[in-house]
């Protein structure tokens, strides 16, 4: 079995790995990951990936598969209370969020990037239905800045096809390219203003997700199909909704 490089002791999270490995060969599915370099081989880091569908926390994970980390990602509470997925979830050391309680599970992340653990965090907080970077939310700077560890973008692209918010579940679509592209990190500090941190944050995510769209090599297979392509490259998703400071979410 791989050894990963974490602190916490790990009986559930290798084999689901495994078993995920499996079930994506059987699907054919063309995963591509580029930039894995930039995840640490050890130590603390947030690992801030886009989000377009409900399977990218897997996708996003492959990112840090070569550096040997296993991520533990933030994710919204009910998914713990499933009586299948919430016991795995927490055999996965994944980290439950309370929205009403959000100091909570926000110590809960920085002790375990104290512990030298990777954290996964979506900082869109919720799927984009335009298939382009959402405004976002500044805890994944601040957790990088007060456990000081890297900030790591990514973009997934792809994983939407298979599972989407407003679309029907195809669990066992075949031969879909999947993209994972890891950007270089940040190195926020206490000092920084985290709102200039997040823009800069979310600048880097719409430059990789621009450009795993760009050369994703998949295209629609009609007009009926343009749905899971953004209205800036041709396809039918909705229009991105204007930022709060007058930008449009869509890559300039």
């Amino acid at each position: 079995m791989t050894h990963y490089g974490n602190s916490m002791s790990d009986l559930v999270y290798p084999p689901v790995v495994a078993a995920s490995k499996i079930a994506f060969r059987l699907l054919d599915l063309r995963i591509t990951v580029e930039g894995a370099t930039h995840v640490p081989t050890a130590g603390g880091a947030v690992l801030a990936p886009n989000h377009t569908g409900y399977l990218d926390f897997f996708f996003a994970g492959f990112g840090a598969h070569p550096s040997r980390r296993l991520v533990r990602f933030m994710c919204k509470q009910s998914v713990f209370r499933h009586w299948l997925g919430g016991p795995i979830m927490r055999g996965m050391h994944h980290i439950p969020v309370d929205r009403t309680s959000g100091i909570t599970s926000y110590q809960a992340a920085l002790a375990a990037l104290e512990a030298g653990e990777v954290v996964g965090v979506f900082p869109e907080a919720t799927i984009s239905r335009s298939f382009t970077v959402k405004e976002l939310k500044s805890g994944a700077a601040r957790m990088a800045a007060a456990a000081g560890v890297p900030l790591i973008p990514v973009a997934v692209w792809g994983s939407h096809r298979m599972w989407t918010k407003g679309h029907p579940r195809k669990l066992t679509k075949r031969h879909v390219p999947i993209s994972v592209i890891v950007g270089e990190p940040l190195h926020p500090s206490r000092t920084d203003d985290y709102g200039e941190v997040t823009a800069e944050l979310r600048a880097r995510m719409s430059t990789l997700l621009d450009r795993a769209q760009r050369e994703y090599p998949d295209q629609p297979a009609g007009p009926e199909d343009t749905w899971w392509l953004p209205t800036h490259l041709g396809g039918t998703a909705p229009a991105p909704a204007p930022l709060q400071g007058g930008d449009a979410s869509s890559p300039q």
